[in-house]
């Protein structure tokens, strides 16, 4: 995997956790990785309306791995359970057969292969909350986990007040009261039959699939899905067991409602932040106070819990899927629209230089790869971190700004169309976004942080430069962009 800047002193703290820090499953301590959601609505279909930034089905991945290698430490598929013809997979039938609409077994395992070989790890879409039917409303697929057994779903194990009780087109409906599971402890999902995670078999079920997806499978963690639907003392029960080395809840909720998740879940799993993503619509509006913790930003950041926030700006859910879903709050789908890059390219530099794990999503880092790759490579060379602390940060009119601290040095970003253009003391200018981005970042690394550049160590000093409004590193007798490519 490409290394960027990275200093000796940085590669012993990453090595382990500090001694301070009890592990919490699935949380990693002081994280400096980057994620990339490699999917949107649909992605695995062939049609060119459905797919205009690209198919993502796992062949098509394949052609796409040292890009992501290059780039990303972390990626999140699609859920892999099938049978095919489930369509995206949020409503998948038989757990164990992971050949689905976004391709073979086969295919998927190759490519988790080619990933790890790249020293990338794959997180699992993982739907326990629900699942889909067999051949009527209440009848289920076996599941064959190997060695972690072999499980069949009833409609006792379906919540009692599951609408597959109450709807009279449902094959059991009106079913006696012990021919139902516990009521539901979570809100209910209409989509699909609700699991009762109350039960002793729908828990070993659970322990067994998510154990079976690292073992059989290699994924390395897990994105749950709809855990608003169950109590988060099973998720957390479901996280032991299989100890992933990341779990992100799906909790599309407010803050105090994530607080008591994280509380529930006794803190063994990130969360994904959709406060943060609320507070960007404030780079729409002007309303750049809606980015400052001291001002009107909601979000995990500003309740101390950086830790467990992974950060983004849209999702499968809350992009170009129409009115039932989508949220889209930039000034719209057309990533074309030099608007639309301009707001998107100004949120991804906040998101890219603030605490928590930032995760990118597909048609974004598509439609601006040189810019979103060189924004990560900053973050990356400065060593910004889950845990990164905003040491200032200012706000006004069209404009924000500030200064956070990474494991080797401090970056100060401002956006909006107003921000100073000003060089901080101490600081080099890294990238400047112009008038189509209106985002600039500033580094300053410590004194141990250039000793590496790109898997090189230099043989002498390395002397700093700036360029045509790029930073530069010359070592010896070559040159490297912040990329850590070298220049010609």
């Amino acid at each position: 995997m490409r290394k960027v800047f990275l200093s000796i002193a940085s590669v012993l703290l990453l090595a382990g956790a500090p001694a301070s820090y009890a592990r919490n499953t699935g949380v990693p301590s002081e994280c400096e990785d980057v994620m990339l959601q490699a999917f949107y609505w649909n992605s695995y279909d062939g049609n060119a309306s459905s797919t205009k930034y690209g198919r993502t089905r796992w062949i098509d991945l394949m052609k796409d791995t040292a890009a992501i290698n290059a780039n990303f430490d972390v990626v999140w598929f699609p859920p892999s359970a099938g049978p095919t013809g489930c369509g995206v997979g949020y409503s998948a039938k038989q757990y164990s057969n992971q050949d689905s609409d976004w391709g073979t077994k086969t295919t998927l395992k190759n490519l988790i292969t080619a990933l790890h070989k790249g020293n990338t790890r794959v997180l699992a879409d993982v739907v326990l909350n629900h699942r889909g039917n067999m051949s009527n409303w209440c009848n289920f697929f076996t599941d064959y986990f190997g060695s972690y057994g072999t499980y069949t779903l009833t409609q006792k194990h379906m919540c009692r007040n599951d609408e597959g009780f109450t709807d009279s087109k449902s094959t059991c409906y009106n079913a006696s009261t012990s021919e139902r599971g516990a009521n539901d402890t979570g809100s209910n999902f209409d989509g699909a039959r609700d699991l009762d995670h109350t039960s002793e078999y729908v828990q070993d079920w659970s322990k067994a699939y998510t154990q079976w997806l690292m073992g059989e499978m290699n994924y390395d963690g897990f994105r749950y899905d709809m855990t608003l639907g169950f109590h988060g003392r099973y998720l957390k029960m479901y996280n032991e067991a299989a100890n992933p080395y990341i779990s992100v809840s799906e909790l599309w909720e407010s803050i105090s409602r994530q607080k008591q998740h994280l509380a529930e879940t006794d803190s063994n799993t990130m969360i994904f932040d959709f406060q943060m993503k609320y507070s960007l619509k404030g780079i729409v509006t002007g309303s750049y106070g809606k980015l400052n913790k001291n001002k009107t930003f909601e979000g995990l950041r500003k309740h101390g819990l950086e830790r467990y926030s992974v950060t983004f700006i849209d999702n499968h859910d809350t992009f170009d899927r129409g009115t039932a879903y989508g949220d889209n709050q930039f000034s719209g789908s057309d990533l074309t629209n030099a608007t639309t890059k301009d707001q998107i390219l100004q949120a991804t530099a906040y998101q890219l230089m603030m605490p928590g794990i930032p995760c990118l999503f597909w048609p974004y880092w598509k439609s601006y790869q040189n810019e979103v790759n060189e924004l990560i490579a900053i973050r990356k060379q400065v060593g910004i971190h889950s845990e990164s602390k905003v040491l200032e940060e200012t706000s006004g009119q069209y404009q924000y700004s500030a200064t956070v601290q990474g494991h080797r040095g401090q970056v100060v970003v401002r956006v909006g169309k107003f921000r100073s253009t000003t060089v901080p003391d101490g600081f080099q200018l890294a990238v400047d976004g112009g008038s189509v981005g209106q985002y600039t970042v500033y580094i300053k690394m410590n004194a141990e942080g250039m000793e590496e550049v790109n898997g090189r160590k230099p043989n002498g000093e390395s002397t700093k430069f700036i360029r045509d409004g790029k930073l530069y590193i010359r070592i010896g007798e070559k040159t490297y962009d912040i990329l850590g490519n070298e220049m010609k």
